[in-house]
């Protein structure tokens, strides 16, 4: 298995791209990585491996590069050959962790959609309290949705789910204001109706407060609600957390009594750690590709790498391709 890794992309890049690149290799020995990157600022980080090609790039796609112009105007940049080389058959998924509107626009313009999807989706896995987590979709790859759209993510997503995660049926759900059946805008109303009508194990509505309780598998909305949830549940999590840091370093009593539950806070922040659950994929292309979280350190770069095996693997897309197209029969007959 061949996956092409953008070594130049993401807050902490090269070196914690390729330390994550390192102990994936270490721990997946049935695949090779391609890593794309300036060759003199990845040469302090390097080191050599069997399994390892560094392919030197000129170009940097920069954070502040307009996306839609980005990978097409720097050809020689590391995330433009990363989508050259699955579009080349040269690797079967690629990663990165750069700027995500680029590698999504580079994605659709190179990659290409699957037949039949009207509008790839964004999608991750966050955090349960129960630790199981769940895949949210879309979290930002289209501010605006329609009804068909949020029943394809729901299609992609108990694919991924089944696939990926082993979940034989996976809850869906669709995120809304309330759980009632009659419950939301024109688009969650319409959205409601094709939920039902598929083969799907639906749940019906689910509100943005009981995400983290586990309350589906699989939840889907548009791209503009999604990425505002996201960033939200990212905020407080992380404010919650100094908070806390803040509480218990206050007095010498807090501390010592931090000191008590250090192993219980330690096991918390590891169950809503975003590193554990790899990045962010692109459903609907005909390959995988992968958006670590900017801020990914090695273990992220390490989980997301893991993720598109999997998805290789089980061969996620292609199954996404024969669900699309029976959809699409199915619209025809009727």
């Amino acid at each position: 298995m061949r996956l092409a890794v953008d070594g130049m992309g993401g807050d902490h890049a090269p070196q914690s791209i390729i330390e994550g690149v390192l102990l994936a290799l270490d721990d997946f020995p049935t695949i090779e990585i391609q890593l794309y990157g300036q060759q003199e600022k990845m040469a302090p980080y390097l080191k050599e491996h069997p399994r390892l090609t560094v392919i030197d790039c000129s170009e940097v796609v920069g954070g502040d590069d307009d996306p839609a112009r980005a990978v097409r105007r720097k050809k020689d940049s590391s995330m433009a050959k990363i989508l050259d080389a699955v579009v080349a058959n040269e690797a079967d998924a690629c990663l990165s962790a750069g700027n995500t509107g680029a590698l999504m626009a580079g994605g659709l313009y190179k990659v290409g959609r699957i037949e039949g999807v009207a509008r790839p989706a964004l999608a991750t896995t966050l955090p349960t309290v129960d630790g199981q987590g769940f895949l949210m979709l879309d979290l930002g790859a289209n501010a605006e949705a329609k009804p068909e759209h949020l029943q394809q993510y729901a299609i992609m997503g108990d694919i991924y789910v089944k696939k990926v995660r082993a979940q034989k049926a996976p809850r869906v759900g669709l995120l809304n204001i309330g759980t009632e059946d009659n419950k939301g805008n024109e688009l969650t109303k319409a959205a409601f109706t094709l939920l039902k009508e598929t083969e799907l194990r639906f749940e019906g509505n689910v509100e943005a407060r009981e995400l983290l309780n586990g309350v589906a598998d699989v939840v889907v909305t548009d791209g503009f609600t999604g990425n505002m949830v996201l960033k939200s549940l990212e905020g407080t999590a992380g404010t919650i957390f100094s908070m806390l840091k803040g509480a218990l370093m206050a007095t010498t009593k807090s501390k010592f009594a931090a000191m008590l539950v250090k192993n219980d806070l330690k096991s918390l922040k590891d169950k809503m750690d975003y590193t554990e659950y790899g990045g962010a994929a692109l459903f609907g292309l005909q390959a995988p590709v992968i958006k670590a979280h900017g801020s990914s350190n090695a273990k992220a770069i390490y989980s997301a790498i893991k993720q598109a095996h999997m998805m290789v693997e089980h061969d996620v897309c292609a199954t996404i391709k024969e669900a699309i197209a029976k959809q699409q029969q199915v619209k025809e007959n009727d």
